[in-house]
């Protein structure tokens, strides 16, 4: 398989290119617009950013799920938007494009990809940046950028990250896709599922996560991804961090209270 292009003409009647819809605790944002292989634009990259910062700031959203309409569930930055580009235009979008990624990974609230379709170079960078993914089994993952002359490197930070480092580098230069079942093999997708049940499976991850503190989930997301990197002994200094401030913490009282007296906890949020 090759790398889908960017087809990028003008489009006059462009849609809300981030759709938002609340289910309880959980927020899905969902790419919208197909007919651009939800590429994305500098446009495209600002709404998500901005989306992400409201439910940050929402605490009634306790987790996200980022979807896609259409069959591609992004075919990464839109091509057009770089060719002709001087130096500082190339880095203002990029720059755009990381900040987006790295508020995913800071944002102390879950985040799952639901993805149905086609994961490609940036989009293949945002699903391997979210904290879980449910994929359909027709769901596919490339970083084809080497086939046009642009190796795939900041989708290479997130991904290399994810799975091991030989299969992302076969990934980064031969642009050739991989199966859901083999992204579940490595470590980048949580669960396949059939299409079907896609949305349903991915909502019922979501529910059974809010079901537990927000406060315990957020500082625990929060001191996994800074332990991640470091070597043993500096990683064991933010785990008994996180873990005092847990234990003394509200909810944290009440989590072992309730689970002493056989009775339902009441979380603080």
């Amino acid at each position: 398989m090759t790398a889908i292009p960017n087809d990028q003409t003008p489009d006059p009647a462009q849609p809300e290119l981030v759709l938002s819809e609340r289910l309880d605790g959980v927020l899905r944002l969902t790419l919208n617009h197909p007919e651009k292989r939800n590429t994305f634009s500098m446009e495209m990259l600002a709404a998500l950013k901005e989306r992400l910062a409201e439910a940050e700031q929402d605490k009634a959203v306790r987790a996200l799920i980022i979807a896609a309409n259409g069959p591609v569930f992004s075919s990464g930055h839109n091509i057009k938007e770089f060719v002709g580009a001087e130096e500082e235009r190339a880095r203002e979008i990029i720059d755009l494009s990381s900040e987006l990624m790295l508020g995913l990974r800071r944002l102390p609230k879950p985040v799952i990809a639901q993805v149905a379709g086609l994961a490609t170079a940036a989009g293949c960078q945002l699903v391997a940046i979210c904290d879980l993914v449910v994929a359909s089994r027709e769901a596919r993952f490339q970083t084809p950028g080497v086939m046009i002359g642009l190796f795939c490197s900041t989708p290479m930070v997130p991904l290399s990250r994810a799975i091991p480092s030989k299969k992302t580098m076969e990934m980064l230069l031969t642009g050739e896709p991989i199966s859901a079942e083999e992204a579940e093999r490595l470590g980048l997708v949580n669960r396949v599922v059939s299409p079907e049940k896609l949305e349903e499976e991915t909502l019922a991850l979501a529910r059974k996560i809010i079901s537990f503190s927000g406060f315990t989930i957020g500082l625990g997301k929060k001191a996994f991804y800074e332990q991640l990197p470091l070597d043993l002994p500096a990683a064991f200094k933010i785990g008994k961090a996180a873990m005092v401030r847990n234990v003394v913490a509200q909810d944290g009282q009440e989590g072992m209270s309730a689970f002493l007296e056989k009775r339902p906890p009441e979380w603080s949020d």
